[in-house]
């Protein structure tokens, strides 16, 4: 009895083995449910390792984006930096000099122009004798654009056709190319210039009468004496005026005279005197202002009116008023000077600070 019953109890705990052995081999679920605790581990581990991996390759990619960022500001600051090198002296000197001959020549054919001084006629407030050095001086071209000639002012004109005696001497070489170069060199007061232009103080404008003398040698216009402290008397000559007969001036023609008195070829005697002397104001090409050259003679050239009576001082002021007026005129181009560049200067610091990353 006690073998039989030992039997059959044996047989079902093989079978309730076998059946637990293959739901285990049957379902991955449970045989996941039992795994061990080595195989979770396993798991972990590799899954940690996939998102390593993803940070670090993240992190590569943002460092070379950002690596590659430096390298492209780097680069445009290099080419800024390149792009405002400056060129060399040599390559600027063509250019400088090819910009300041064309400011110069439309200047002097608009503004203003410099003039050789080629005759002595106008000793000794211009010097242009034998011997001296020829005076540049900066003649007005606009100021009668505005206004007419007035008595005592030094003027440029071209000569008269009606003006038979010329106190101009050309030295232009023979060689054409040197002949060229001295034309250059006149347009920009370098050089005498080849036309027969001439200086001249005016004495008496259109509706006025002129002649000379009174018993003190004085020239009158409308019958009172000149007051002419200009006046410039050689010493290999007496300082007596000549004689001439009076003259009413037509309007729009000037009766104009030299400094030098004993020395000049002026309206007194050219054509024969009378109204052949005269100059059309439409001869006039400027007002002199200043003597350029030679530095030693820098100085305003004065227009005093020998028509009013002024008095020591008075002249003096009148000379030095060119002067003057130069004086008071560069301190405001000088104060412009300095804003604009200072102005150029914020622009340039901004435009910098605006590329900057």
């Amino acid at each position: 009895m006690v073998d039989v019953a030992h039997s059959g109890s044996s047989k079902d705990n093989e079978d309730e083995g076998d059946g637990r052995t293959e739901q285990r081999d049957g379902d991955p679920d449970a045989t996941a449910e039992f795994a061990g605790p080595e195989d979770a581990g396993s798991a972990a581990v590799d899954s940690a390792s996939v998102d390593a991996a993803s940070v670090d390759s993240a992190s590569v990619d943002s460092g070379s984006k950002a690596e590659a960022g430096s390298e492209t500001r780097a680069g445009r600051r290099r080419a800024r930096k390149k792009a405002k090198k400056p060129r060399s002296f040599w390559k600027e000197l063509p250019i400088l000099i090819g910009v300041a001959l064309l400011l110069a020549l439309v200047i002097q054919t608009f503004l203003a122009r410099v003039f050789v001084i080629p005759s002595e006629s106008m000793e000794q407030t211009l010097h242009g004798c034998a011997g001296c050095y020829g005076d540049r001086v900066l003649v007005d071209k606009l100021v009668y654009t505005f206004g007419d000639p007035t008595p005592g002012e030094v003027v440029v004109f071209k000569r008269p056709g009606t003006w038979n005696q010329s106190e101009f001497h050309s030295n232009r070489s023979s060689n054409g190319f040197v002949s060229w170069l001295q034309d250059v060199g006149a347009a920009f007061g370098l050089a005498s210039p080849d036309e027969d232009d001439v200086v001249k103080r005016i004495i008496a404008v259109g509706g006025q009468r002129v002649e000379c003398c009174d018993d003190k040698n004085r020239v009158l216009v409308d019958g009172k004496s000149l007051d002419e402290p200009y006046i410039y008397w050689t010493p290999t000559a007496p300082p007596t005026q000549a004689s001439f007969a009076p003259i009413t001036v037509p309007a729009g023609m000037l009766f104009v005279m030299g400094d030098n008195r004993n020395n000049s070829s002026d309206s007194r005697y050219q054509g024969g005197g009378g109204a052949n002397g005269l100059v059309p104001v439409d001869n006039v090409i400027g007002k002199v202002r200043f003597i350029v050259l030679p530095p030693s003679r820098w100085q305003g050239v004065g227009d005093h009116d020998p028509q009013v009576a002024a008095t020591a001082v008075g002249a003096a002021w009148q000379y030095g008023m060119p002067v003057g007026a130069g004086l008071l005129a560069a301190w405001p181009t000088l104060w412009l000077g300095r804003r604009v560049r200072a102005a150029l200067r914020s622009t340039g610091t901004a435009r910098s600070a605006g590329d900057e990353p």
